[in-house]
């Protein structure tokens, strides 16, 4: 939507480490009137970019109406409000139908993205996602639950493709999740449980595909982790030799270089 001078925005806030938030979404904290932010996932340590007369509201016990109401209050009153949702705002953040009633209102909003937890954890695993000739395709998904998700991305169905999945929102249903990893990646894979990554109490576990239920008991993970499966993990942890990109080739000609003769 065309932008003025208080423009909703929808920014996101990273995976909690206050310095993984984007420049841009920071100087919007700073200049806000007002940020709304989702209690439950994002760590008040982000809040320390608000500037210093900014009003702020967790949005943990409020519907959708009352977020909308609260946004079309303060934007009525010519007031900048900042919608802060944790990682990127696209990715489970459930603000499409937020948008949706903004449009209704006429009111005006933009996106600035952020760092989902996936890039946050592989940055810490110092881990790859699309390796050369092993793996090139990243899935995000969930399993179904109380939210569903539709037939053809059944998780079952999508570890079939054994490609590198960083999988939301599941831990609660660790032991269904195994089932379905152990079909398809072997019950001896590695998989990584990354709890609460860039957070204080960040913790990277990695374990057989066959003792992911129990890791996750050992280690009391019972919600706020991704579980991250693929030839990627593998690589990272065990250190395997892999076929080397095309990209830095010294034989390999592209655009921008001549093959070495």
């Amino acid at each position: 939507m065309k932008k003025d001078q208080n423009t909703v925005v929808f920014a996101g806030a990273g995976p909690g480490d206050p310095d993984l938030i984007t420049v841009k979404s920071m100087n919007a904290l700073k200049t806000a009137d007002l940020i709304i932010y989702a209690g439950s996932l994002v760590p008040e340590a982000v809040l320390c970019w608000k500037g210093k007369n900014t009003k702020t509201q967790s949005s943990a016990g409020m519907d959708l109406k009352k977020i909308v109401d609260t946004i079309s209050e303060y934007h009525a009153r010519g007031k900048k409000v900042v919608r802060l949702h944790t990682g990127d705002p696209s990715l489970y953040g459930a603000i499409f139908e937020q948008m949706r009633e903004l449009e209704k209102l006429n009111i005006p909003y933009e996106v600035i993205p952020g760092v989902t937890a996936a890039f946050a954890a592989s940055a810490k695993m110092n881990m790859e996602y699309t390796l050369p000739e092993v793996t090139q395709t990243l899935i995000l998904t969930r399993i179904s639950g109380r939210t569903p998700v539709p037939d053809s991305e059944d998780l079952e169905k999508l570890a079939s493709h054994q490609s590198s999945m960083a999988i939301y929102l599941s831990i609660g249903h660790a032991i269904k999740v195994q089932e379905i990893l152990e079909k398809h990646y072997g019950k001896d894979a590695l998989c990584a449980v990354a709890y609460k990554v860039s957070h204080p109490e960040e913790k990277i576990v990695y374990t057989k595909i066959s003792k992911l239920v129990k890791t996750c008991e050992d280690n009391e993970i019972t919600r706020h982790a991704l579980i991250i499966v693929g030839k990627s993990v593998e690589a990272c942890v065990l250190g395997r030799d892999i076929l080397k990109s095309k990209l830095y080739d010294s034989t390999f000609s592209h655009g921008y270089r001549n093959a070495e003769k």
